[in-house]
């Protein structure tokens, strides 16, 4: 079984008789990315609030690593690194020295050496001895990560973490996350961004109406599946021929997309065929995709939203 890093059990948040959040558990595996979804207002933020204690439980148990928020909250909340709201700094200071003073604030015992590691993780190593008011936005969110993971925690939050980052940014942020869990750190992410989860997460929970409603690994969730109905797209040199040969063979219609693609819906086990065939009849086949499921289009399933999300 995969070492569990966070335990959540039956969360929930009542407000004047009202339960924001009603009964979620879940588990985050060591080493991996885990994205909390949801549509506006769906509870996600009150979700991370109440893992690291900025508000209250109603009910519920939260676990990091093994010990219990209640029973030994400061042995929990060191195992957490967390970016809640956005980043904030000493601007005047450098970055190094901003790193510095959270070292020398941390209850737990950190090596002067570790503030060069994590510099080096989040590849700020080149501008540490600058001042933070000189940096971008990306590279604040960088130095925010590393002030989190400085104390070498089993677990890293993180509300919104590309909000206001350019696609550069967002990507270099993803594959600092990957690190990271590659490294052994577990992450938490929340995120409105549903095409930037589905690159960055591993598993991923949905939350509705304060209630969790599915999980499921991001390789589930965009696999094939061979059993269903899909759209497959031919890339040939002759796509009238190519329609053709296929509605000939196999009695399925065939669309036309232009003059070298045509689309067709079928079995995952008849593809082979269509190959086969329109090789026998001399067309040239230059590629045979299938049309994925998303993760926005398993969301929307899930929820019936027609939009995307916002944050909660």
């Amino acid at each position: 079984m995969s070492e569990i890093t966070l335990s959540v059990k039956g969360l929930t948040k009542t407000i004047k008789s009202k339960k924001i959040v009603d009964g979620v558990s879940f588990d985050v595996r060591k080493g991996e990315v885990f994205g909390l979804l949801g549509p506006n207002g769906a509870g996600k933020t009150t979700i991370i609030r109440m893992i690291v204690s900025l508000i209250k439980r109603t009910s519920g148990e939260v676990y990091i690593s093994g010990k219990s928020v209640d029973e030994d909250f400061i042995g929990a909340m060191n195992e957490i690194g967390a970016i809640v709201e956005n980043p904030e700094f000493y601007t005047y200071m450098s970055g190094y020295k901003n790193l510095l003073h959270y070292k020398r604030m941390s209850r737990k015992e950190i090596p002067e050496s570790r503030i060069a590691e994590v510099a080096k993780l989040v590849k700020l190593e080149a501008a540490l001895q600058q001042k933070v008011k000189t940096y971008s936005l990306g590279m604040r969110q960088r130095l925010g990560v590393a002030q989190a993971i400085l104390h070498s925690p089993s677990l890293l939050i993180l509300d919104e973490p590309t909000n206001g980052l350019d696609p550069q940014g967002i990507r270099e942020f993803r594959d600092y996350l990957h690190d990271l869990a590659r490294s052994g750190v577990s992450v938490l992410v929340s995120s409105h961004l549903l095409s930037e989860m589905e690159l960055m997460c591993d598993r991923y929970a949905i939350i509705e109406k304060g209630k969790l409603i599915h999980i499921e690994t991001m390789e589930e969730t965009t696999a094939i599946q061979k059993d269903l109905q899909r759209v497959v797209y031919f890339t040939t040199n002759d796509s009238q021929k190519a329609k053709e040969v296929i509605e000939e063979f196999s009695g399925q219609p065939v669309s036309i997309i232009d003059a070298a693609h045509i689309s067709v819906t079928t079995a995952y086990e008849s593809v082979a065929g269509f190959n086969e065939a329109l090789v026998k009849a001399g067309c040239k086949v230059y590629e045979i995709t299938f049309e994925k499921k998303t993760l926005e289009d398993r969301f929307l399933e899930l929820t019936n939203h027609e939009a995307g999300v916002e944050e909660s």
